[in-house]
C-alpha cells in the first residue's frame, strides 16, 4: 500500500515559516553536514506532482530502491509553488515536477537556489476541447483557456502560434504573454492556474493543458489532444531537482541513476503510451 502524503495549499503556512528559518543543518542535527550531504541511511524525501511524477517515483520505490539501498519517501503536492519552497527550506530533500524554463523563472522571482539534477520525462502540452473535433474548428469569437504562470503560458502561446491560431511578435521567447500576440484572429483568452485548466473545459471552447494535469483529468494527450507538442528539441523535460549544494548527496545520485534506468524507461513507455515520453537514452 502506498504511503504517499498529499499536501495542498493548506501546508503553505508551515512552508512559509520554514522559509524564515535557516535551511542549513546545525551541529545538533545528525542528518546534516557542512557540505549539505545527509546520512546515507536516512530516507530521501521527494516532493512531486501526483501524476506522472509521484507514480514514477513510487515505481522506483516499490521495484528498484530497496535493491539499490535507497530509502525513498514520496510527498505529493498539487500546485507548482510548494515543492520548490519546501525544497529550498529543507522541508523536503528534492522535488520532481517541473521543467527548466519554469525553474529559471521561479528562482529569479523568489530568490531560490533550486538546481536540476537529471532529466526524466517530457509531458507534451496539448490543446483540448469538449465540443470541437479539430483545430480547424476553432473560429473567431471562441474562447481558449491557457495556463497563467509565465513559462507555461508562453509555451501554450507558442503551441497556438505553431498551429496557426495566433501570431506572435518576431523573436519572442518562452516567456511570451498575451500582450505579445500581434494577431489573435478573433479569439478570446482566459488565463487560469495550470491545475484548474482541465476543469474549465466545459466553460470554454478549447484549453491548453499541461500533460500531467490532462492525465489526472482522464484525458489521453496522445489520443484526445487536438494538437500536441513535438518531443524533438523540446526544452521542457521534467527533472529531479534539489537545493544548490545538495547535488552530490549520495541518495540523490542514487535516485538520479534509478530514474534514468532501463526499467523506468520501460515503465514510462508501457504506462503512458506516448502521453509521457522518456527524456533520457534508450534502454540497453
Amino acid at each position: 500500500m502506498r504511503k504517499n502524503i498529499k499536501l495542498t495549499a493548506g501546508f503553505a503556512s508551515v512552508t512559509a515559516l520554514a522559509l524564515g528559518l535557516s535551511a542549513c543543518g546545525t551541529s545538533s542535527d545528525p542528518s546534516s553536514s557542512k557540505d549539505g550531504a545527509a546520512s546515507a541511511d536516512k530516507a530521501l524525501v521527494v516532493a512531486a506532482s501526483p501524476t506522472p511524477h509521484a507514480d514514477i517515483l513510487n515505481f522506483v520505490k516499490d521495484n528498484l530502491a530497496e535493491k539499490a539501498g535507497l530509502k525513498l519517501e514520496v510527498k505529493e503536492f498539487t500546485d507548482y509553488v510548494l515543492p520548490n519552497t519546501a525544497t529550498q527550506s529543507g522541508q523536503v530533500d528534492a522535488n520532481f515536477f517541473q521543467h527548466k524554463p519554469y525553474l529559471d523563472d521561479f528562482n529569479k522571482k523568489n530568490k531560490t537556489t533550486i538546481v536540476p539534477v537529471v532529466n526524466v520525462h517530457l509531458e507534451p502540452l496539448g490543446l483540448y476541447s469538449k465540443s470541437l473535433k479539430s483545430v480547424k474548428d476553432i473560429k473567431a469569437g471562441q474562447t481558449v483557456a491557457v495556463p497563467n504562470d509565465t513559462t507555461n503560458e508562453g509555451r501554450a502561446l507558442h503551441l497556438l502560434a505553431e498551429n496557426g491560431l495566433i501570431t506572435l511578435k518576431d523573436g519572442v521567447g518562452t516567456d511570451a504573454k498575451l500582450s505579445d500576440i500581434t494577431d489573435k484572429k478573433g479569439l478570446e483568452f482566459k488565463e487560469l492556474e495550470a491545475a484548474t485548466v482541465p476543469r474549465a473545459l466545459n466553460d470554454v471552447d478549447a484549453a491548453v493543458i499541461n500533460g500531467n494535469y490532462a492525465i489526472e483529468a482522464d484525458l489521453s494527450p496522445a489520443k484526445d489532444a487536438l494538437v500536441l507538442e513535438k518531443a524533438e528539441g523540446n526544452p521542457y523535460a521534467n527533472f529531479l531537482a534539489v537545493k544548490e549544494g545538495n547535488e552530490k548527496d549520495a541518495r540523490v545520485q542514487k535516485l538520479a541513476e534509478l530514474l534514468n534506468s532501463p526499467e523506468v524507461k520501460k515503465y514510462i513507455e508501457d504506462t503512458y503510451k506516448g502521453s509521457v515520453i522518456p527524456a533520457f537514452g534508450a534502454a540497453k
